[in-house]
């Protein structure tokens, strides 16, 4: 797939900048997951900052990015928090040095990702590794809270009627599986968890098909058609909402975990990190495929979409 050296589509997230910035202590704030709305268990609704406190809440210019924020925002206003809304700024080195100069106090990032922006020699892959070096790696003023189970990382998928022929639900159940072929974007081919990495990881020996497309459409038709039977597509795809496909569990770490992380500042307090993570821990990675389904193919706006989700899930009535 065509991607910015941090594994990120160009339109989507920016290049790896190769700078390693001054680390801070992080937060791991826990949080209840009853309704953030009137809630006397609740720490942001029971604040007595809240009330006075206004929090600038900022996106990437990426559908999926602003409706993420679209739920933090939401959810503190819940609890009585003032929000300003500071959406779609751009790119990593856009709103990098916004987020570190205080004009914004709420991001949603992702683990992988910024890790390699802020330490170009990390090494970390798993969820829980990355996560580790990346609240060593924030930069002085700023923390990530709790990281979400929801992903937007390279992942492989395959159909459901072939997992359920190879009774496959992680890539190392393709072992021993005849005939495989890879399909997606040249460069694929190369990277480290391409055909070489699946051999050296996994033991799943497979040739390549160059499909120019990024994991879009002509990608899935090769798939469905049977012309390539593993591909490479962004878990939070919303096109992963077929019941069709399956994505394959990667336990070894061969790709780079990305989880939706909240990067916030010190104006964020204990009180707001609760409501946050309240989000956090109920947004799993089939939420935002479909999140990411409504914005794409039904055009609801990132204000809809969250406002749902957050009634279904019980954090705001």
């Amino acid at each position: 797939m065509t991607r910015t050296p941090n594994g990120r589509r160009p339109a989507r997230r920016t290049a790896i900048a190769l700078v390693a910035l001054a680390s801070a202590s992080a937060l791991a704030a826990c949080a209840n997951s009853s309704s953030l709305e009137g809630s006397a268990d609740s720490g942001a609704s029971s604040s007595s900052s809240s009330a006075t406190t206004t929090l600038a809440v900022g996106s990437q210019d990426y559908y999926s990015n602003e409706i993420i924020a679209e739920t933090y925002a939401q959810a503190l206003e819940a609890a009585g928090y003032t929000v300003d809304r500071q959406f779609r700024i751009g790119q990593r080195e856009v709103y990098m040095p916004e987020i570190q100069s205080g004009s914004i106090d709420v991001f949603p990032e992702y683990t992988g990702n910024l890790l390699q922006y802020l330490d170009s020699t990390a090494t970390a892959t798993k969820a829980e590794d990355v996560y580790a070096a990346l609240t060593k790696a924030m930069p002085s003023g700023l923390r990530v809270l709790d990281a979400a189970p929801a992903t937007d990382q390279d992942t492989y998928v395959v159909t459901k009627e072939f997992a359920d022929a190879h009774s496959a639900s992680s890539i190392g159940d393709l072992k021993g599986v005849e005939g495989l072929v890879l399909g997606g974007n040249s460069e694929l081919e190369t990277r480290p968890y391409g055909p070489k990495g699946l051999a050296t990881v996994y033991g799943v020996n497979v040739s390549f098909t160059p499909i120019e497309d990024s994991g879009g459409a002509l990608t899935l038709k090769a798939l469905r058609d049977g012309s390539v039977q593993l591909v490479d597509v962004y878990s939070a795809d919303p096109a992963l909402a077929s019941s069709d496909l399956v994505t394959l569990a990667d336990p070894e770490g061969m790709f780079l975990a990305s989880q939706v992380v909240p990067v916030v500042s010190s104006r964020v307090d204990a009180d707001a990190a609760a409501v946050i993570n309240t989000v956090s821990a109920a947004l799993d990675p089939a939420d935002l495929v479909e999140m990411n389904r409504e914005s794409t193919q039904d055009a609801a706006s990132a204000s809809a979409i969250a406002k749902k989700w957050l009634a279904a899930e019980g954090i705001v009535k």
